[in-house]
């Protein structure tokens, strides 16, 4: 167990320190002096498992004691820049098979940045191993996985935390305080989610041999071996459902997770969706590019879009959820909230925050998102604190799981072409024999699904 002292005065500055004294106590506080390092370790070192694992390193004293990819020079290069910006200046131990890396050392942390197809196997082998886990978003690719991951978090009383960290952003911190749970929507009885963004991949490269520096048999793990095309982790895995759960399971998520916070709301009681390939057929990917879902709650239905074409329906808002209260409507984003009230009345308008000064070395970060690198920061802060604490963070697994699943069951009603309603406890869809056999992929062999009974779930 570790021993913080926590001091008030060395807190964040400005609206982030504000924010999170006021809505999490304790858990957005620096942390100073804890009676030793945490151990680190993190499983997938491109682009976001880098950027979670420099957020944690700027908030609580670290030694990252190795790294895991597939990629020899994407690993290679973590492992300079690691030893750069961690305090004790080492370059940690580098593997290929992370299994091997649990095995050999003795981690409190592991951070898995991986493909979708892969947190399910890594957040289980973590826990086992004895390490608390930050996983990235969406926690799996089928809902069978997630009921083993929380299953498995809860018999090996590790925290584990989804990097679902709008539940953390500042301004939707406020938003939620000061708006939703102030009173100044009134009921509300209607939800949209969107994302407009043009993500959906349009190429058709073509086949090639795997180069000698990637271990793509080890990359593929259980899913489905495609034919070799390209890099698949720089982002091209994105464009299939092999790997993820398309636009839905990338973007959705994050606007579900939030409204269900913002709102108090559970499971859905019914999910349905409708979508498809409408626009560019000729591309390889086989994620839909336009889709709508419906998660539906009691006098409430929370409505998801998204289009890979056109233009947004609000340019200031196309990522993003909208509250329909009988007193307003409030629209939220990574970027900002508006709240506009019915009839007279004073709108309410805030904005990201930043925090350039305080950590100048994000403005030399590749690829860094700014905007995001604050709610990360007090995402790991949070996930330090249930630690700590032995509680629940607030972006539990199993909160993780309920979106997530949410987020899946919405393409399996797009693709069966019915709605359906998930029984969380009995784990099966209602009434519906071949929806329930859809819950569960099929591991490529060599590879075994893992079982929430046999964790105990």
């Amino acid at each position: 167990m570790y021993s913080f002292n926590i001091n008030r005065r060395n807190f964040l500055q400005g609206a982030t320190a504000a924010l999170a004294l006021s809505t999490f106590g304790a858990q957005g506080m620096d942390l100073i002096n804890p009676a030793k390092p945490f151990r680190v370790g993190l499983i997938g070192t491109g682009w976001y498992g880098k950027s979670d694992l420099f957020r944690l390193i700027q908030v609580a004293p670290v030694e990252v004691i190795a790294l895991c990819d597939v990629d020899k020079n994407i690993l290679k290069a973590a492992g300079t820049l690691v030893g750069q910006r961690q305090k004790s200046g080492k370059v940690p131990k580098l593997y290929g098979d992370y299994q091997k890396m649990l095995q050999e050392n003795e981690l409190d942390i592991v951070l898995i940045g991986t493909p979708d197809h892969w947190h399910a196997l890594q957040t289980i082998d973590a826990v086992k191993a004895g390490a608390h886990v930050y996983v990235q978003k969406p926690i799996s690719v089928d809902v069978m996985e997630g009921e083993a991951m929380v299953a498995a978090a809860r018999k090996y009383k590790k925290v584990v935390q989804v990097g679902t960290q709008r539940k953390s952003t500042p301004h939707l911190i406020d938003a939620k305080k000061n708006i939703v749970d102030a009173g100044l929507l009134g009921k509300v009885s209607h939800v949209e989610m969107c994302c407009y963004f043009h993500m959906r991949n349009g190429a058709n490269p073509p086949l090639e041999p795997v180069p000698d520096y990637l271990d793509y048999e080890r990359w593929t793990g259980p899913a489905p071996l495609r034919p070799y095309d390209g890099l698949p982790h720089i982002r091209w895995w994105r464009a299939f459902m092999e790997y993820g759960n398309g636009i839905t399971g990338d973007m959705c998520v994050h606007m579900l997770d939030t409204v269900r916070w913002m709102l108090d709301l559970g499971w859905p009681q019914k999910i349905s969706s409708t979508g498809g390939i409408y626009m560019n057929s000729d591309a390889k990917s086989n994620i839909s590019d336009t889709q709508s879902a419906i998660f539906e709650y009691d006098n409430l239905n929370c409505i998801w879009q998204h289009r890979s074409w056109g233009t947004p329906n609000n340019p200031a808002y196309p990522w993003s959820f909208t509250l329909y209260g009988e007193k307003g409507t409030l629209w939220g984003s990574t970027m900002a909230y508006d709240f506009i009230p019915q009839g007279k009345g004073e709108k309410i308008h805030k904005d990201v925050v930043y925090e350039r000064e305080k950590y100048p070395e994000d403005l030399k970060e590749e690829r860094i998102e700014l905007n995001a690198a604050p709610a990360t920061r007090l995402h790991m802060l949070d996930f330090l604190n249930a630690i700590e604490k032995s509680s629940r963070p607030i972006a539990d697994i199993e909160e993780g799981h309920i979106s997530t699943a949410s987020c899946i069951l919405a393409n399996l009603a797009m693709q069966l072409g019915r709605p359906l309603a998930y029984d969380p406890v009995k784990k099966e869809v209602t009434g519906d024999r071949e929806a329930t056999a859809l819950l569960a992929r099929a591991y490529r062999e060599g590879y075994e699904h893992p079982d929430y009974r046999q964790l105990g779930g």
